[in-house]
């Protein structure tokens, strides 16, 4: 087995002729989190879709502890806990029996799904049906789907979304033992605010295109109170053709990126 960790070797994705992921290389250690950070069409979730396997890059390789995306499937799979951002659970179900038959699909007792359920704070909303749920109680199942079998590598897109302050706060706050436990993380976010309270790295991505990678805490340095906002403006205005818009919490997000 080769490295471990999460690593993207000059990954591409054309569709229909358009590069929508231009080449680029990264490669994240275990116990570290990256955020993807960018606008709309930014290239953010295709990435993370190429990652997890739902897409197949035009070009490079992905490795995930030394397995390479598209051989050893199943041990590639195994190695990921995915939450995406346009899945829906069937709404008939209750958040008890929703978290129950992903566990049994992966060979865990009732006791994890009790666990989880009350990690994401839904232990008392466990027979309750899921079609009655928030965005934001959905987005938290959908987390508990994704920590449920303890992957040693977690892929968030969008894990924020519909979040109140509080529980984007406590997300934060269970990445970072996430991370101290060993394992690695990369979510995509527009909101350049939760990019600093939690990763340790980041990648800018603008139409497809790496614009800028590296610490956040040598951006912290360079653009100081500015952080990872000032930082992202700055590279905004040297890209021809585009225009930066701030909203509220972090970045102007129109669609998915």
């Amino acid at each position: 087995m080769g490295e471990m960790g999460l690593e993207w070797e000059k990954i591409s994705k054309t569709i229909r002729g358009n590069m929508v992921v231009h080449p680029f290389s990264f490669r994240l250690p275990p116990g570290r989190v990256l955020a993807l950070a960018g606008g709309n069409g930014a290239g953010k979730s295709t990435i993370l879709r190429m990652t997890v396997g739902l897409l197949r890059p035009t070009g490079g390789v992905i490795r995930v502890n030394g397995i390479e995306t598209g051989r050893r499937t199943r041990a590639y799979v195994e190695q990921i806990g995915y939450m995406p951002d346009d899945f829906s659970f069937s709404p008939g179900l209750t958040a008890w029996e929703t978290i129950a038959f992903f566990a049994g699909l992966k060979g865990l007792d009732q006791k994890r799904t009790r666990d989880v359920l009350e990690i994401v704070g839904l232990g008392a909303e466990r027979d309750k049906r899921v079609g009655h749920f928030s965005k934001g109680m959905q987005q938290r199942l959908l987390f508990a789907q994704a920590i449920l079998a303890e992957p040693p590598i977690l892929v968030l897109d969008e894990p924020t979304n519909g979040l109140d302050p509080y529980w984007v706060d406590t997300l934060a706050e269970l990445l970072v033992g996430v991370k101290k436990s060993g394992r690695s993380v990369v979510f995509s976010t527009h909101q350049l605010d939760v990019a600093e309270q939690v990763a340790d790295e980041v990648i800018f991505l603008n139409r497809g295109r790496v614009i800028s990678s590296g610490a956040v805490e040598s951006f912290r340095t360079r653009y100081g109170a500015g952080g990872l906002a000032a930082a992202f403006a700055e590279l905004i205005r040297k890209e021809p053709g585009t225009r930066v818009a701030s909203e509220g919490r972090g970045q102007r997000r129109d669609g998915s990126g």
